[in-house]
């Protein structure tokens, strides 16, 4: 009996201790290089955002911040590395979303609980768009529906893949209208963007930052944008509500997150710093050149939008059963 009172004294005064090293830690945090895993390839968007926000990350946090791309399985390669790492912040992941929200739903297994990750911050979205292939015989959205409706099931769409964003999106959009599209996934934007202006397919739900210098060059032509205002950079394209879509809002994020257990005031230190780095004058011109929105959440924000967001897909994925092996 006495000993087991001596242990429970021992763990009693322990864990302040514990506590004091936790508060300790993130007091001098960091002392050595941060590296951020991004986990789709160089060039796109989560990587480009991730670049702007580590270079003055560093300068910010008195460290180097490292960025290092670990592709594959729809981001669950590079999630999977910082799931696994020790949870002190010196590793971090930069997602787009499906890692966080939605490819739970679609692989019959993960080597990791996107639930765990400690977010930390939402570094920006963007919104969707419906463009078409340069040669495509509706020329505004009011005849896109037409013709669609005219021609049912004969339209191929492009897509990063499936369960990306721009996979779900179509999939709602044939929900909300009843028009039915073939679906073509690829390994990325890039490619899919290739084959849309080489007019190897007809359209594609994407992002307005991969949309907008084609439509501005004649190389594919944007009908509309799935937000609830029409959009600044193009005042003249519809938004889907407009056009008769009821209640029809799609975009993609990007965000930070941290391996789960990372300790809290490690966590808000990460977030304060981010986001002051997201409302620096030069960071927001050049996302806005990117047309890209910085978000400035805290992490309980951020871990909330998360939330949001995967039970707004959560019922298009069962709907359409959709599985990543298809």
């Amino acid at each position: 009996m006495l000993k087991h009172a001596t242990l429970l004294a021992s763990l009693l005064l322990a864990a302040p201790a514990f506590g004091q090293a936790s508060q300790d830690s993130a007091a001098s945090y960091p002392s050595r290089p941060i590296k951020i895993v991004v986990c789709v390839p160089a060039g796109g968007g989560v990587d480009t955002i991730t670049r702007i926000v580590a270079e003055k990350l560093s300068h910010r946090l008195g460290q180097a911040v490292v960025v290092e791309n670990r592709t594959g399985q729809a981001g669950n390669i590079g999630a999977e590395v910082v799931y696994g790492a020790e949870p002190d912040g010196y590793t971090l992941l930069a997602s787009q979303p499906a890692p966080l929200t939605v490819n739970v739903l679609l692989y019959e297994k993960l080597n990791f609980d996107p639930a765990r990750f400690e977010p930390v911050a939402i570094l920006s979205s963007i919104p969707n768009t419906l463009t078409v292939r340069p040669d495509f015989p509706a020329k505004n959205m009011a005849e896109f529906l037409a013709y669609a409706r005219a021609h049912p099931g004969t339209l191929n769409y492009a897509s990063q893949g499936i369960g990306t964003t721009s996979h779900l999106t179509a999939e709602l959009f044939s929900r909300k209208t009843g028009i039915g599209m073939v679906h073509v996934p690829y390994r990325g934007t890039a490619p899919a963007i290739n084959d849309l202006i080489a007019s190897h397919v007809d359209l594609m739900f994407s992002e307005l930052a991969s949309a907008i210098r084609l439509h501005q060059a004649g190389r594919a032509r944007i009908l509309a944008v799935a937000t609830r205002q029409r959009n600044a950079l193009l005042p003249d394209i519809p938004t889907f509500i407009e056009a008769g879509v009821p209640d029809f809002e799609s975009d993609t994020w990007n965000a930070i997150s941290a391996p789960p257990k990372t300790p809290p005031a490690i966590v808000a230190k990460l977030n304060a710093a981010i986001v002051d780095v997201l409302k620096m004058p030069d960071v927001q011109d050049r996302m806005q050149k990117l047309t890209m929105t910085p978000e400035a959440m805290t992490p309980d924000q951020a871990k909330a939008f998360i939330k949001a967001d995967t039970e707004r897909w959560t019922g298009v994925i069962k709907a359409a059963n959709i599985t990543a092996e298809k």
